[in-house]
């Protein structure tokens, strides 16, 4: 089983807060995600990887859940965060893999921390020509910010998906297209999610890894193994051909498929020994629980005061962080809704299905009270249509004009003066709509909970 965390790392007095997962048993692997995706990208490879290790795989600064660094951050700064991870985390000395810009950031963690390492293992290693390096330019990370009306989700969905077509994505010519090219979107959801989270910091993270320099060590250096591989595929495959002379522990290799990489990196990973890890900290205000019912089995997002005697329920179609205004509570994402776990099956429509997991919720928190929201108003059929990702990227720009809408009538959908809300035109911001508009997204169970409460009643 997947379990997720989150870990506040302290540096010259300011506190950024860390999400990471971990799976399996036994010596830790430290799993760097590439940008600008996140740990999530690991969870089919730490379960394959968990009989062997623990797996440890964090959200790097700026990405999923994780807190940015400050400013304009060097790969360096990237490196020695990921160290201070390490410290936090209580890993005195680690295994890791990453793939693409997480190699990078390994490789250059391992040339300024070399004794924290006992080897690594790399998918594609980027070596950029002067020409490339021009050709990327600034045009491969524009500033990505939201706009009023949503315009930004039309350039994000199409970027995403043309990554998949052409690299670098805006290169729309014959010479630079891929072999890997598809139009699934729910592989293009996955990625422009985790977008919508990063948001513009995406450039910082993204853009230290392009101007890193060529990281590996001198071939004299006194350095853990490492295994640099790519598939067939893989924009960064011919760069293997690039890397020159590494450390004669060091090696590359050319494979056909993606899983022939992974094979070969965990065999790999498996020849050195590395101590195993004592516990693992994490923070207390935070977190993820497992709960276990009759119709759901998975993990629940909270946050709050731990010690709080009641838990604050969400509206359906938010999530735990829009009414958090009330700091001795726990607030609780429900199945089905922001960070949390779906239910095993359909969402239920009976109160006494979602009952059964906020009893275990109370029951975990020592917990006796339960604070209800208010139920919008209007026909739960209308007020959460079908937010499935479509091929071309629709259920974003319809999830924005229901998150502007909804600050503007009630129900959203009766556009009259009749239902008029007033409203301060502050809350119509972009940031603003941009977080209920996650939050809308994530609320996949949104109008099974409504029918439930309105069952309670």
């Amino acid at each position: 089983m997947i379990t997720r965390h989150f870990i506040d790392i302290v540096t010259n007095g300011t506190k950024r807060r860390v999400h990471y997962r971990v799976a399996g048993v036994g010596p830790p692997l430290l799993m760097v995600h590439q940008s600008p995706r996140s740990s999530k990208e690991y969870e089919p490879l730490m379960q394959k990887w968990a009989s062997h290790f623990t797996c440890i795989a964090p959200d790097t600064p700026g990405f999923g859940q994780s807190d940015s660094l400050h400013g304009r951050p060097e790969i360096d700064e990237y490196a020695d965060a990921l160290v201070e991870f390490l410290d936090t985390l209580g890993v005195k000395k680690c295994a890791a893999y990453g793939f693409h810009s997480g190699g990078i950031i390994l490789v250059s963690a391992l040339k300024r921390h070399a004794n924290r390492f006992t080897t690594l293992a790399i998918g594609g290693y980027a070596i950029w020509t002067p020409e490339e390096q021009k050709l990327f330019g600034e045009k491969y990370l524009p500033e990505f910010h939201p706009s009023k009306y949503g315009e930004h989700l039309i350039w994000l969905w199409n970027r995403i998906l043309e990554q998949t077509w052409f690299f670098p994505w805006f290169a729309a010519d014959d010479n630079h297209r891929l072999s890997v090219a598809n139009d699934d979107p729910q592989r293009i959801d996955l990625i422009v999610r985790e977008m919508l989270y990063a948001g513009n910091a995406y450039q910082a993270g993204y853009g230290a890894v392009l101007r890193a320099a060529n990281d590996i060590p001198a071939v004299n250096a006194d350095v853990p193994p490492c295994l640099i591989s790519a598939y067939d595929g893989d924009p960064l495959q011919a760069h293997l051909d690039r890397l020159g002379t590494m450390p004669s522990s060091w090696s590359t290799r050319k494979f056909a498929t993606p899983e022939e990489h992974q094979t070969a990196s965990l065999a790999h990973l498996r020849q050195s020994e590395t101590p195993e890890a004592a516990h693992l900290n994490e923070t207390q205000d935070e977190g993820f629980i497992h709960i276990e019912t009759k119709l759901f089995n998975g993990l629940l997002h909270w946050h709050g005061d731990r010690g709080a005697d009641r838990l604050q329920l969400h509206a359906p179609g938010q999530d735990s962080g829009c009414n958090n205004e009330d700091g001795r509570a726990i607030h609780i994402d429900l199945p089905g809704h922001g960070l949390s776990d779906d239910w095993m099956d359909d969402a239920p429509t009976d109160w006494q299905s979602w009952q059964a997991v906020v009893n275990a919720c109370l029951y975990h928190f020592d917990a006796s009270e339960s604070i209800f929201p208010a139920l919008p108003k209007g026909d739960p059929e209308k007020l959460y249509p079908d937010l499935s990702p479509d091929r071309f990227g629709n259920y974003l720009t319809i999830a924005w004009q229901i998150a502007r809408a909804r600050r503007l009538f009630e129900p959203w959908y009766e556009a009259n003066a009749a239902h008029a809300l007033s409203f301060a035109p502050e809350s119509l911001a972009p940031d603003q709509l941009a977080l209920d508009h996650l939050a809308l997204l994530n609320a996949r169970s949104a109008k099974a909970y409504h029918l439930a409460l309105e069952s309670r009643s």
